[in-house]
């Protein structure tokens, strides 16, 4: 059996994800965000290696661009035999079990063991599980281990000058807890040699660590039998929630209509609509006294924004969401034409003063701008107030002014079954009006969600003059769709009869 720390971690998660992962990988469903994430984590590790100071990293790849492990663990006996202090991917195999250390660091009468984390805090119990199968490795292959520890990001730095990765970094001594975890391992390499090789499925059932540290890729695989819908898709139910249905045997939304528990009026409508194939559902009232907060002129905002782990830019803190597009719909008087501005950065320099500058001009103060889950505009309107003093009356006047589309839909004003249990533009925009291509979010190219919109902005720094033109244009579309969907979501609102 041949047993990475990630293969490791997997089978400490669950082990049919585990068995998935080696014999029917091409059953995984991820996306760009994904990756995206990992490429974060990846960009962490490479600048947690400077952490204390002259290192050497032992990393060596074959002709086909694969780790060379063999040559790995050769080079990391050398570096240790040398005493040199850090080694960046110190690896090491015992019996088939692998490992590769992020930092080693050595100690006066041993090693320690550093792991970077890109999360922003240490205490997640599969952490102490990787540390605690590196510990088991190194032991197992005579390194005197003195010292455990997890490197995560300071979600409270912020960049000043230049990048301080000492403050940017926090180090917790998690010694104790790698000692305790490491009594399960041998019992845990035990289900995984029984497991992985056999190349019979495990027949393990959903549980709440189908979430728990992280989001399966395998779940549509492992959910392919079960009744569609199923409480998995009711509004509002809570993921442990809809597993004890699920360990009930509740799990249809004939087993939901009969289960006494189901109180929550949105969540019976949803399984109502959906059973009696029922049109739409319209609270005229609601919607009345929801159109009647807006006024005009009406302004339709929408932000895209990226996330770097490491802060970029004066001022930001890891994780700090930075706006760097927006498109904007609007109506001047009523019954007017549908007018359309937008904005997108340059990708490299700070985008967030000439966003802000181009917001002021293009929404005017005192008028009544919409966004949809409002919240996250108006979070990331405050954050550049806060950043741009001169600016700060005019934005905060634009924030004050902002009301919510997404309240009527929200409050259950108006439902339709096609909607399911999301809310969100993408759910209900198809549900409003299907078959509409000027509204499929699907006949977009390279951009068709937030997350991969985060994704691509940073890339178009490094991209070709040809290369950046396209993905620009299709930022661009993709942001421009949602403002025209939110337009045609109140427009449907607005001729409810």
């Amino acid at each position: 059996m041949y047993l990475s720390k990630s293969k490791y971690c997997g089978l400490w998660q669950c082990p049919k994800m585990a068995w998935l992962r080696q014999y029917k990988s091409d059953e995984a469903v991820t996306d760009k965000s994904v990756q995206a994430r990992m490429d974060a984590g990846n960009e962490v590790g490479d600048l947690a290696m400077g952490l204390f100071g002259d290192y050497v990293e032992i990393t060596v790849l074959r002709e086909d661009s694969r780790p060379d492990i063999g040559r790995m663990i050769e080079r990391t006996k050398e570096e240790m035999q040398k005493g040199t202090e850090n080694i960046c991917e110190a690896s090491f195999s015992f019996e088939g079990l692998y490992c590769a250390v992020d930092i080693l660091r050595k100690q006066e009468d041993g090693w320690a063991i550093y792991e970077v984390k890109s999360s922003t805090s240490p205490d997640h119990a599969v952490y102490y599980a990787d540390v605690a199968y590196q510990k088991y490795v190194l032991e197992h292959c005579g390194v005197t281990v003195k010292g455990v520890f997890l490197v995560t990001v300071d979600s409270s730095y912020v960049l000043q000058n230049s990048l301080d990765i000492k403050k940017l970094f926090r180090i917790t001594d998690v010694y104790e807890e790698a000692c305790l975890e490491e009594k399960n391992v041998p019992a845990n390499l035990a289900v995984a040699e029984r497991i992985l090789d056999s190349e019979e499925e495990p027949d393990i059932g959903l549980s709440e660590r189908c979430r728990d540290p992280y989001s399966c890729a395998f779940w549509e695989y492992c959910t392919k039998d079960l009744p569609k819908p199923s409480v998995f898709d009711l509004y509002r139910m809570k993921f442990s929630s809809a597993i004890d249905h699920y360990r009930k045997g509740t799990v249809s939304f004939e087993d939901l209509l009969q289960d006494p528990s189901i109180t929550n009026e949105r969540q019976l409508r949803q399984i109502e609509y959906e059973l009696n194939d029922r049109g739409t559902y319209i609270d005229k009232a609601g919607i009345r006294d929801f159109l009647n907060t807006l006024s005009y002129p009406l302004y339709f905002l929408d932000f895209e924004t990226m996330q770097p782990v490491i802060p970029l830019y004066e001022g930001t803190r890891p994780y700090m969401q930075i706006p760097f597009q927006y498109s904007l719909h609007y109506i001047e008087p009523e019954g007017g034409e549908v007018r359309h501005k937008e904005f997108l950065a340059e990708s490299g320099p700070d985008p967030r003063r000439a966003l802000a500058e181009q917001l002021c001009a293009d929404i005017p103060m005192d008028v009544c701008v919409t966004a949809y889950n409002k919240a996250f505009e108006c979070t990331r309107i405050k954050e550049m107030a806060d950043a741009f003093p001169d600016l700060r009356e005019h934005l905060m006047n634009i924030r004050s002014n902002i009301r919510d589309l997404l309240t009527p839909l929200q409050s259950g004003y108006y439902y339709k079954k096609e909607m399911g249990s999301s809310f969100s533009i993408k759910s209900v925009l198809p549900a409003l009006y299907p078959n509409d291509s000027e509204l499929d979010y699907h006949n977009l190219e390279d951009v068709h969600h937030g997350g991969e919109a985060m994704a691509l902005f940073p890339k178009l720094a490094s991209m070709s003059n040809e290369e950046r033109e396209s993905a620009r244009k299709n930022l661009l579309k993709y942001c421009e769709l949602d403002t025209l969907a939110m337009v045609r979501v109140w427009e449907k609102l607005k001729n409810v009869e």
